[in-house]
């Protein structure tokens, strides 16, 4: 399948039509991985009856190898499939697995799928982002930060719909709504792809980009350390869907007004303030550039993963402080504002950060190292999330706000190497992550 060249109008944001094409099919593709992901602990534990340890394990494993299968996806999708044939076939496998998840026999295999499907969907779909821009188009440094309003789009729904269900009318229900989703996602790529970029020659490397320049390796040492502090923070950011979904569930007090809050609503949270924060977030860095006060990217991450520490930190006190009395929602509500201003600073611009240093031709693949970072994050949230019922809550939360906090002060120190090694002004290969863009 080729497509022409996407098309120069302005939609979303004032960004190319193309990019909500994009923001459009990844926001119902994380409606049904989201959706499926606000039951799942609630779906092992209730219904499957595996203990938490077991089920925290069997969460983080599972998570994990949603964000290993990508790497080889990547290289896939760059070396044979190309990025459009990689996005279909990949969202086809994963619908598949969301309606084998409605039936309790194929619950593994289920799984096994769509993390086989998300591994080439999950990289080709954002490694056509660039290609939307030429390389002087002033929309392409923040087009990253759009995007991922749609990714949250699809997880704000995907709580209110698919655990509603979930909880309300079965289990079953809520994981087939998850597959309806992935399947509107892929219609609305398919009928849109006259507006994405031509996939690429594939089979060969293209010499050019960030990575060719002087000082190539020390590019991708930064990457390696970026992925590793990324990996640590993970450890704490990924426990949402695991040891806080089961705090919210048994610890909090989710009565407003006379009416209790489903649990999986909490999830909604996190997804509705990055679409609420993340225009006034691009606005606040456009006047910090315009008085080229922008921190670098690095900067940015390690404020992010100190804010995550610091949300963490809350719950802690918090639990301190209730006692065994349920804590009020409220404070589950002050933790998800803090978690998603972190998570601005530090996910998307990481994602940014990776597809700008991509060698030519294997945009996908460089992609896809920034996921594996997820992949082993993931595999440590899980098991220090094992631990959650032997610690109780306040250690526990206490412990993810030290393991965000070092992610923090690693990247910190990243930050103030690679401002010290920063070449003159005028330089010609002045790195990006030293500056924004």
């Amino acid at each position: 399948m080729t497509g022409g060249a996407p098309t120069q109008g302005r939609s979303l944001f004032g960004q190319p039509v193309g990019l909500t094409v994009l923001f459009l099919t990844e926001m119902w593709e994380k409606f049904s991985f989201y959706g499926m992901r606000a039951l799942l602990v609630y779906y092992m534990t209730k219904q499957l009856l595996i203990a938490q340890e077991e089920a925290s394990l069997i969460y983080g494993f599972y998570a994990a190898f949603v964000y290993f299968t990508p790497i080889v996806g990547g290289y896939v999708s760059d070396r044979w499939l190309g990025r459009r044939k990689s996005v279909i076939i990949g969202g086809s496998v994963m619908a598949l697995g969301h309606f084998m998840m409605a039936f309790e026999p194929a619950f593994y295999g289920a799984l096994a799928l769509i993390a086989v499907g998300n591994g080439l969907f999950l990289p080709s779909l954002p490694s056509q982002i660039g290609a939307l821009y030429g390389p002087a188009d002033p929309r392409r440094h923040r087009a990253y930060n759009v995007y991922y309003v749609g990714v949250n789009l699809g997880g704000l729904l995907a709580p209110l719909v698919c655990g509603t269900l979930g909880e309300t009318l079965g289990w079953h229900y809520g994981f087939g709504a998850a597959g309806v989703g992935m399947l509107a996602g892929l219609v609305i790529y398919v009928l849109g792809r006259k507006h994405l970029p031509a996939d690429p020659p594939r089979g060969r490397l293209v010499q050019s980009g960030p990575m060719t320049r002087a000082g190539g390796q020390k590019f991708l040492l930064v990457l390696l350390g970026v992925g590793l502090c990324v990996i640590v923070f993970r450890g704490a950011y990924e426990q949402v869907g695991n040891t806080v979904a089961l705090w919210s569930d048994k610890d909090v007090n989710r009565i407003a007004g006379g009416f209790t809050i489903p649990a999986t609503w909490f999830q909604a949270l996190n997804p509705l303030l990055v679409f609420v924060l993340t225009p006034l977030f691009l606005a606040h860095w456009s006047h910090q550039a315009a008085k080229g006060h922008e921190p670098s990217p690095l900067a940015k991450m390690s404020l992010g993963a100190f804010t995550v520490a610091s949300a963490f930190l809350l719950l802690a006190v918090v639990a301190t402080m209730s006692g065994r009395a349920p804590a009020s929602w409220i404070w589950l509500a002050a933790f998800f504002a803090l978690l998603t201003a972190g998570e601005l600073y530090i996910l998307p611009v990481g994602l940014g950060l990776f597809a700008r240093l991509a060698p030519g031709g294997m945009v996908a693949t460089t992609i896809a190292a920034w996921f594996l970072a997820a992949f082993a994050g993931n595999l440590l949230a899980g098991v220090l999330g094992a631990q959650w019922t032997r610690m109780g809550p306040t250690a526990f939360f206490a412990m993810m706000a030290s393991v965000a906090g070092l992610s923090g002060l690693l990247l910190a120190v990243m930050a103030a190497f690679t401002r010290q090694a920063e070449p003159a002004d005028d330089s010609p290969v002045k790195p990006a992550i030293l500056r924004e863009g």
